[in-house]
């Protein structure tokens, strides 16, 4: 009889004290949760999820760097006299690309280097003014006299030195599942933002192999990916019964979309006139190739492509209209962004609820 209260006392102490500890996990989840809500919902905000940033200036003007106000696009006088070409940093089919310099700031000075192909120019150029937003390189200034074109510099180049980039000490910190699988946010959204931009649905043509693709981009140095060039991007028009086609000659390989391949087959030589047109959705075809470059072999990368195994399978869906849009696939990603974040700042949660 004299034990029974300490029999008493021994039964309820554990009873107590995991409803303590369960009501303050409960607290610590909430609050997790919080925390990161309010991180993706500023990570968005940054990503380009919006067509137009509202720090951009009204059409025709720009402003970059440090500088609050907005200055009219420079004109052919004013690119004559003010911008300093340092040195050839690379050369396209169409144009070649100069570092040069305007008030102490580095810029990007493109010239047309081949005059059969100034209209591949000019509807660059013509591109580049129209689809001005978050996505796309600043123009800072043209002149369609001289066939120039004025941009913003960004050290880190195209997409191609991605790998090289993220062995430089300095950024080694960024070569992580997390930062690539935004940079792959980052190119869908892109794709997303052509797909429905404010002059209908574009189609990226200067895509037919994977490093073609990576060279129309530019890498930020704050980590955001731009589309840079914009020479070949024809206009997909249902409505109007306008479809597209990639260039005049035969496409091959398993990178470019099997409706961009010539169907008739080895026997039948290849004829312009022949070959079927085809619409956006080969863009579509392309993202899992990208995001594999992307995504790299980082730790937990695996992960990551476990989740999106299915939209990238449909993807590559050999009919068009069986593939998603670039919104749907840009959806699921941010959704498995969410999700393994979620899962990597609460591990174990589950299991001790």
């Amino acid at each position: 009889m004299e034990k029974k209260p300490h029999f008493v006392r021994r039964e309820f102490l554990p009873r107590e004290v995991p409803s303590v500890s369960l009501a303050l996990l409960l607290a610590a989840v909430l609050l997790l949760n919080a925390l990161l809500y309010l991180y993706l919902n500023k990570f968005y905000s940054s990503l380009g999820r919006v067509e137009t940033d509202p720090g951009l200036c009204p059409f025709g003007h720009f402003k970059f760097g440090a500088v609050k106000n907005c200055s009219p696009w420079l004109s052919c006088e004013a690119i004559n006299r003010e911008v300093r070409k340092l040195k050839c940093v690379g050369e396209g089919a169409v144009k070649k690309v100069f570092l040069s310099e305007w008030k102490e700031k580095k810029v990007v000075l493109s010239q047309l280097t081949n005059s059969e192909l100034k209209e591949d120019f000019l509807h660059g150029l013509k591109m580049l003014k129209a689809l001005q937003s978050k996505h796309v390189v600043r123009l800072l200034g043209y002149c369609e006299q001289q066939f120039t074109i004025l941009t913003e510099y960004h050290p880190l180049g195209s997409l191609r030195g991605l790998n090289e980039t993220l062995h430089i000490p300095k950024y080694k910190g960024m070569n992580t599942w997390h930062r690539r699988l935004m940079l792959a946010i980052d190119y869908v959204s892109v794709i997303r933002y052509l797909h429905s931009s404010p002059l209908g649905t574009l189609v990226m043509c200067d895509s037919n192999d994977l490093d073609k693709v990576l060279s129309q981009y530019l890498l930020t140095s704050d980590f955001h990916v731009l589309v840079n060039d914009l020479d070949a991007l024809p206009l997909v028009n249902r409505s109007a019964g306008r479809l597209v086609k990639c260039g005049h000659r035969e496409l091959r390989g398993e990178f470019v979309a099997p409706e961009q391949r010539w169907p008739y087959g080895e026997d039948v030589p290849f004829e312009d006139d022949l070959m079927p047109p085809y619409d956006e959705k080969t863009d579509i075809w392309k993202i899992p190739d990208v995001f594999n470059f992307f995504l790299g072999h980082v730790e937990g990368s695996d992960i990551v492509r476990l989740h999106l195994f299915d939209i990238h399978a449909a993807c590559k869906k050999k009919d068009p209209a069986e593939r998603p849009s670039a919104q749907e696939v840009l959806d699921t990603y941010r959704k498995v962004l969410t999700l393994l974040i979620r899962e990597a700042a609460m591990p174990g949660t589950r299991e001790m609820l």
